[in-house]
């Protein structure tokens, strides 16, 4: 791959986080989590106190968006109650930083985590949180209407959903409980359009320069039988398959609900491939010896799939017919040269989707910053920045990846042209 690749003049090319990942100081369900490797959130990346910093590292990126969360249970503390003025101002005063350096926001209002007492009265089981979250919604939009254009609801509700209810990896760790996994993805759709009236009838996005968008952000994973002839592997993949990507996309986008939304935000990792019922990939405990003697290509986490990326956005372009932001996409690993690999690959395959006529209008590298991975804790390393958790500064150091990114970015702001370096055309 050398030589260059073009893209649009306005593609927004941004970073990303969520709060109890990065901020520290929450109270949610989260708050006395031990992970796997011992971590809490309780600090994180203290991105809470320094986000000033962080915004100052974003403008050395580069990057010309941001995709950041709102943590609601900082801001109401009984359902309908008004927004908390002091957590307030410290959003509002994080996407005026923003502003000064250039950087677009995305907002997101929905990222894994609920106030206490959503979560002490059934949380998305129970459909009262609907009107408290549009509720929620409603205040925050008035609040921010004229700062934020970009409005994504919710982050990758079907992981939300499967890992509280099926899989037992988030709080509060029930397993197989498949008539709540639906519910609970059938109260954020409603959730979800209901809250897309308001944003779009009540946000402004900047004095009126930018009418406002709203969506959701689907996380993608390929769900295939690892040997042609498994039978009960590739019926596995397809129950996967409706369970994950099917019946959550039909819930929120099928019929009339798809009005909703004005894009679909797109979070792409890799795929699963099952052999004898089991998904080869390093968070299902199957070892880095086993993943190589089978040819299968891991970062610490996920398969890498970068060739399903572009047929991936297609299928979605020719189905829903709505602009595509790539919300979330990056690698963990301690080697940067296998990130940068990774990052290179799904660009190439980025750009041939767009040759295509795949209206994909910006891409968000997850993360930012190395942080709390959830269940895995700190030991899961995304960061475009590395933060050096043994010491109580938590110093931010630019990664290779993040120059490389850099160089991604100063290609939007130097040349119309929108080069990426070290990347052929198709």
């Amino acid at each position: 791959m050398d030589g260059v690749l073009k893209f649009p003049e306005k593609f927004l090319w941004g970073t990303a986080t969520s709060p109890t990942q990065v901020e520290g100081h929450v109270v949610n369900e989260w708050t006395d989590y031990l992970a796997s490797d011992g971590g809490h959130c309780r600090t994180a990346c203290n991105h809470y106190h320094r986000y000033e910093e962080d915004v100052d590292w974003m403008a050395q990126l580069g990057v010309n968006a941001y995709r950041m969360g709102i943590e609601w249970s900082r801001l109401q503390s009984a359902p309908f109650a008004p927004l908390n003025p002091k957590e307030l101002d410290r959003y509002v005063h994080l996407l005026d930083c923003l502003k000064v350096k250039g950087i677009t926001p995305m907002v997101v209002l929905h990222h894994f985590s609920n106030p206490p007492w959503i979560t002490s009265a059934g949380g998305w089981l129970n459909p009262a949180t609907i009107p408290a979250f549009v509720d929620y919604v409603t205040k925050l939009v008035s609040a921010l209407r004229d700062r934020v254009w970009l409005w994504n609801t919710f982050n990758e509700p079907d992981t939300y959903a499967s890992l509280t209810y099926l899989l037992g990896g988030f709080p509060p760790f029930h397993k197989w409980r498949f008539a709540s996994y639906r519910k609970v993805i059938k109260h954020m759709a409603e959730a979800h359009v209901q809250a897309s009236r308001v944003i779009r009838s009540e946000a402004r996005g900047g004095n009126g320069a930018k009418a406002p968008e709203v969506g959701i952000a689907k996380n993608w994973t390929y769900f295939e039988a690892f040997q042609k002839f498994a039978v009960w592997d590739h019926l596995l993949a397809l129950a996967a398959h409706y369970a994950f990507n099917h019946f959550v996309l039909d819930t929120f986008l099928g019929g009339r609900r798809c009005e909703a939304s004005t894009y679909l935000g797109v979070n792409y990792y890799g795929r699963a491939r099952l052999n004898h019922f089991q998904a080869l990939v390093p968070t299902n405990g199957v070892s880095d010896e086993r993943l190589n003697q089978l040819g299968i290509v891991c970062d610490d986490m996920f398969e890498r799939h970068p060739s399903g990326f572009g047929p991936l956005l297609k299928k979605f372009q020719q189905r829903y017919r709505l602009p595509i932001y790539i919300t979330e996409h990056g690698a963990a690993s301690t080697n940067d040269d296998f990130r940068i690999r990774d990052l290179k690959q799904h660009l190439h395959e980025l750009r041939g989707a767009l040759d295509d006529g795949v209206d994909v209008r910006g891409f968000f590298y997850w993360s930012l910053l190395d942080n709390f991975e959830w269940q895995f804790g700190y030991s899961k390393k995304f960061g475009l920045l590395s933060v050096d958790f043994n010491d109580e500064k938590l110093p931010r150091k630019m990664t290779r990846v993040g120059e490389f990114y850099r160089s991604i970015c100063a290609g939007r702001a130097e040349d119309s042209r929108e080069v990426i370096p070290g990347l052929a055309a198709r």
